[in-house]
């Protein structure tokens, strides 16, 4: 099996955080002396992934000098800017040229540590176009929740109800060929755009299921202040080389 390209979406303007760190994207906040996007780099790079791409917006420059005065060792590291805002969605299609025959996708401003050598064992398989990471979650009311059926396929993206259930972790596999439906340079959505269209084309993507994996996402001021005690409490996660 060969493990997929890495493709971290990092265009992020952190408009409720902006307050604390107006000076530089979300995913380049310091956290231990660096920024968050080294350590979710770190983590895939434990995995076994080690061609990653960022793709940039917002303060983009920044990504890309910290890639050329800190270089990760042992892994190839790349930009991809975008002129404009191009949404989760048109961030992957504007970095395909980049990227090889199976693409794993996910956030540079938050990191769920469980499911993912789970996730790339699904590269090759034939019958599948791809597979995400599901968390289970007590009250999927706040963020929705996944249909999955019996084979753990998902159905479709549920609306916000309340109960138990899965919740979208936000970190995605791709075979790369799937995508050459969706039009470069436009504003897609991940969620809202390019799942929904390859499930109600037949494409199967597989739920990888992730319980009880710890869970950080830096998007309030309130999670940003916890970052540095969940990098520390889940050190061995961090260690690649």
């Amino acid at each position: 099996m060969t493990n997929p390209d890495l493709l971290l979406l990092s265009g992020g303007r952190g408009t409720r955080i902006r307050a604390m760190h107006p000076d530089v994207p979300k995913p380049m906040i310091p956290v231990l002396g660096r920024p968050f996007l080294y350590w979710v780099t770190a983590f895939f790079a434990g995995q076994g992934l080690r061609n990653v791409v960022y793709s940039t917006g917002h303060m983009g420059d920044q990504v890309a000098a910290w890639c050329q005065s800190d270089p990760m060792p042992g892994l190839t590291q790349t930009c991809c800017h975008e002129r404009e805002p191009l949404g989760t969605g048109g961030g992957v299609l504007n970095a395909r040229g980049l990227l090889g025959n199976w693409i794993l996708v996910s956030n540079g401003d938050s990191l769920c540590l469980g499911g993912v050598k789970n996730l790339i064992a699904l590269v090759g398989r034939e019958e599948l176009s791809g597979g995400l990471i599901g968390l289970y979650c007590s009250d999927t009311s706040r963020f929705g929740s996944l249909s999955v059926d019996e084979a753990g396929r998902l159905v479709a993206f549920r609306e916000k109800v309340p109960g138990a259930g899965l919740i979208n972790g936000g970190t995605y596999l791709f075979r790369k060929t799937v995508l050459d439906r969706f039009p470069t340079g436009t504003p897609l959505s991940i969620e809202q755009d390019v799942i929904p269209r390859l499930a109600a084309d037949g494409h199967m993507l597989q739920v990888v299921e992730a319980r009880d994996a710890p869970f950080l996402d830096i998007g309030t001021p309130e999670t940003v202040v916890k970052a540095e005690q969940f990098i520390c409490s889940n050190q061995a996660f961090f260690n690649y080389e």
